[in-house]
């Protein structure tokens, strides 16, 4: 059995040896982020990967993740150290649930947040990240029929701010669900001078309190740009290991959840909220997963060339 230091040497070896990058979602434990070659949100990181001259990628975050990269880089093998890691935002929003939808409101246009299957932007117009939702729909038409989904507090802060009335599909983060209003206040008091930085997936209640309402780039860059030395952070704890990277000298603290995790569902309370399905990415499956260079991910051809079109289509706009 190896160790963590031989896994992360061993691993850093075969990608020298199998021309590999890892990609590490800001989410994905310490361990993996310290060995990667880009730390970063999902759609960043596959934009990253398909710019390099690598044969080989192990995107190390959740399915749909990987499922980007393949469509950006359709002639490269993209690895997903476990097929299991889902997500419950993607699995909100079933895409024969979307069609559906769709066909009972006809002349609409489909806007996907990218946390969502392959499937799904096969029947999208336009993806959008929580870092370009807003420009995105500011330049569709303002007489524009859409439909956002799945993540309906982020669609529902899109409307807010921009003014329109899209319809929303009712999905949502299982983490970003947890965080609570009360916890935030008490943290506040605790914590007078901390500037509060909340994701877009969270509930509006807790947006209202955000000092910072943003995407975890967005974070990344007031943490290291904002003089202030303490934050309140409402997102996945996994980013407070870039965060302290990035700013050593600042204090970060954690928005438990609502419901400590061990009582919400089994896992073990860590006084944060986390992604069981991120956690899902150890050293020992990036390790077994290159050297056996599987599982890899594949989609559908017809799916795929379907699927690009509406990332090409944000590209273009944001």
């Amino acid at each position: 059995m190896l160790t963590n230091e031989e896994l992360k040497a061993e691993i850093r070896k075969m990608c020298g040896e199998k021309d590999a990058i890892i990609l590490a979602h800001y989410y994905t434990i310490g361990d993996i982020q310290d060995i990667a070659d880009f730390v970063g949100d999902s759609l960043a990181l596959a934009r990253k990967a398909a710019e390099t001259d690598a044969r080989m990628m192990v995107m190390c975050g959740v399915h749909f993740m990987a499922e980007t990269c393949k469509l950006l880089s359709p002639e490269k093998t993209v690895l997903c150290p476990d097929l299991n890691a889902g997500c419950s935002l993607a699995d909100s929003c079933k895409a024969e649930d979307l069609k559906k939808f769709k066909d009972e409101h006809p002349g609409y246009q489909v806007i996907s947040y990218v946390n969502t299957t392959a499937a799904v932007k096969a029947l999208t117009d336009v993806v959008v990240t929580s870092g370009n939702a807003k420009k995105v729909v500011d330049q569709l038409p303002q007489d524009a029929k859409l439909i956002f989904g799945p993540d309906y507090n982020l669609g529902n802060y899109i409307n807010e701010v921009t003014g329109r009335q899209m319809l929303l599909w009712q999905g949502g983060c299982h983490v970003h669900e947890r965080f609570s209003v009360e916890k935030i206040v008490e943290l506040k008091k605790q914590y007078p001078d901390a500037v509060v930085m909340a994701h877009l997936e969270c509930k509006g209640p807790v947006l209202a309190l955000a000092d910072v309402k943003g995407s975890t780039a967005d974070m990344l860059r007031v943490a290291r740009e904002n003089r202030a030395t303490q934050y309140i952070v409402a997102t996945e704890a996994g980013i407070l290991h870039e965060l302290k990277r990035s700013c050593p000298d600042k204090e970060f603290i954690p928005v438990p959840p609502e419901v400590p995790l061990g009582e919400a569902d089994g896992t073990a309370a860590c006084g944060c909220n986390e992604c069981q399905y991120m956690k899902m990415n150890t050293l020992q499956k990036v390790y077994d997963c290159l050297k056996n260079e599987s599982p890899a991910i594949e989609i559908d051809p017809e799916i795929a060339k379907k699927a690009v079109k509406p990332i090409e289509r944000m590209l273009a706009l944001s």
